[in-house]
């Protein structure tokens, strides 16, 4: 099993699968033997992260790239939605909210600036309506909580109750939506 193994200071082995490929991370002393002796341990693990990356690969294939008007559907869709969920819940809050923008991004969902902006992805249009609504509660807490502490998560949680359940959502198939994007550098 091929692996890129990186040395840092830290007290322990880990091992992650990634979309380009397998890495696994050890304490600076970590021999090349011990670390495919880890591989060989979580050996039922990674081939199940490895299935499931192909799966998830199959079905963005399945799905197919968004075309341009579909961007513009989604783009729309989000521009009547998403600001009036960001408002509603600022109000709950009891904060206000700046601009909020729509965008295509690559990898963000979304966004809170300090002055108060807030950004989220036209992509998020794909999503269950919970599950957006979980991205806007995020972003608006952070007009009150500018950081990820526990003060900030008690405060989603106190707007979204099953937040970790949304956000697992995302982290799920949040992947197999960005893969919908274009390739932008097929037009170069």
């Amino acid at each position: 099993m091929e692996y890129q193994l990186i040395r840092s200071r830290r007290k322990t082995i880990s091992a992650e699968v990634r979309e380009s490929g397998i890495i696994v991370r050890a304490p600076l002393r970590t021999t090349r033997r011990e670390a495919d002796a880890f591989l060989q341990k979580h050996k039922v693990w990674i081939e199940r992260q490895l299935l499931k990356r192909e799966e998830r690969r199959a079905a963005a294939e399945a799905l197919g790239k968004l075309t341009g008007a579909q961007l513009s559907d989604l783009y729309a869709q989000a521009r009547e939605y998403i600001p009036a969920r960001a408002r509603h819940y600022a109000g709950l809050l009891g904060v206000d909210c700046g601009r909020v923008t729509i965008r295509c991004q690559h990898t963000r969902w979304g966004s809170c600036s300090t002055k108060g902006n807030l950004n989220f992805n036209c992509l998020l249009m794909l999503a269950p309506p919970e599950v957006i609504d979980a991205v806007i509660v995020h972003e608006v807490c952070h007009l009150q909580e500018m950081n990820h502490s526990p003060r900030f998560y008690a405060l989603v949680l106190s707007l979204c109750p099953d937040y970790r359940t949304r956000d697992g959502w995302l982290k799920e198939n949040g992947r197999l939506l960005l893969a919908r994007l274009p390739d932008m550098t097929a037009d170069r």
